[in-house]
């Protein structure tokens, strides 16, 4: 049957985390005990209170019906609500739609603004669906390296003019996945003028913007920035911050015109999001944030016993200052994805090849820190007899 696939769905590389998640059950099949440091999915319960919630949401029969639109003003206002409380960011409700996870919006921005021949800034090493919309769209895909040297932000100098000019939008990622870096503000500014200049719509990823360790310096939004609304808009969920990935609630901020533009595709792809999620969403955004502080707490034990474990090693593991991911150079001699199957075959440790996700992501490897800090550590002791 796959002969029958269209050339954009043959074109489009192997979804990474399905691929991984396949050779992780091939793993368990043949009686491993596998330790899970590969897909970014928290293994934290949603707090009780958002259950609860839900559970009484989904009692009633309005919430029964197809739900319609950009979500239900409630939902939308609490969005409206948090981002003054955190960021001091004001929007109004009509500059708020509701996705059914920020991945879905991420993926469906192509289909209102791409034309084929159009090209998108997308950074690599980079989350995958950037690209996939990218295909689907027939757009022209141009990557921006993220490297070390330049503290994993894409270096938009580099970008030939040509390129700018052709472009309809640039992807940016902070906290970034994988690197696990943050972008200062210097680097918004300059992308909010990079924008203006070329006429690029900027669409932010910040769906680990909760997750970080000093709160002295919290991730900042994008439009916090004087100039952002005129150009972009800011994808963001509940999965992370509130331990809520299967829900599928996230919402995309900012721009009006790009927001209503993702409104309309979504008005002709699905039905909305299913209003007793955006009730539960909206407990989780204007409740105490307690829940987000422990999980904070939680992650910063776990990053602290990980990296302080592969360094003994000789690992060279950067100290994550936002997100639940550890990027880590691999040992020389070797590719990312070698030694993932390394790892996975001689250790039953399941991580993620830095390759996977750009070719500039090659020399690395990303953990998850998705599992407790007893199996984290199980893991650093099997990684110690390794021979590399």
């Amino acid at each position: 049957m796959e002969n029958r696939y269209n050339e954009k769905l043959k074109k489009l590389p192997p979804y990474l985390f399905i691929e991984i998640d396949k050779k992780k059950k091939e793993a368990v099949d043949r009686g491993a005990d596998i330790i899970s440091l590969g897909v970014g999915d928290p293994d934290l319960p949603t707090p009780e209170h958002i259950v609860k919630a839900m559970q009484e949401a989904v009692a009633k029969p309005a919430n029964h019906k197809y739900p319609f639109g950009a979500g239900l003003l409630t939902f939308r206002k609490a969005v409206t609500e948090w981002y003054k409380k955190r960021f001091n960011v004001d929007l109004n409700a009509d500059e708020v739609c509701a996705l059914i996870g920020s991945k879905e919006g991420i993926g469906h921005i192509h289909l209102g603004f791409i034309n084929p021949g159009d090209v998108v800034l997308i950074p690599e090493p980079g989350y995958p669906v950037y690209n996939t919309g990218t295909i689907f769209t027939n757009g022209v895909p141009y990557f921006m390296p993220l490297l070390e040297k330049n503290n994993f932000l894409p270096d938009l100098d580099a970008i030939p003019e040509d390129i700018a000019k052709k472009a309809k939008i640039i992807f940016v990622n902070y906290p970034n996945n994988p690197t696990a870096a943050i972008a200062p503000k210097e680097f918004y500014i300059k992308l909010i003028e990079f924008a203006k200049k070329n006429n690029i719509i900027v669409a932010s990823d910040a769906a680990y913007s909760e997750i970080y360790y000093d709160d002295n310096k919290k991730p900042s939004s994008f439009l916090e920035f004087s100039g952002a609304k005129e150009v972009g808009v800011e994808f963001h969920s509940l999965s992370k911050t509130y331990n809520m990935t299967g829900w599928r609630i996230g919402w995309v901020c900012g721009n009006k015109e790009v927001v209503a533009g993702i409104a309309k595709v979504k008005d002709n792809y699905d039905s909305g999001v299913f209003q007793a999620v955006q009730e539960a969403a909206i407990t989780a955004l204007t409740s105490s944030q307690k829940c987000v502080e422990d999980a904070r707490k939680i992650y910063l034990g776990r990053r602290d016993v990980l990296v302080e474990g592969l360094t003994k090693l000789g690992w060279d593991a950067n100290l994550p200052k936002a997100s639940f991911y550890v990027w880590a150079k691999i040992p020389k001699g070797y590719t990312s994805s070698q030694v993932v199957s390394k790892l996975l075959d001689e250790a039953a440790i399941v991580c993620t090849p830095g390759n996977g996700m750009g070719k500039s992501g090659e020399g690395y490897v990303r953990f998850a820190l998705t599992v407790s800090e007893p199996r984290i550590k199980e893991a650093v002791e099997r990684i110690s007899k390794i021979k590399w």
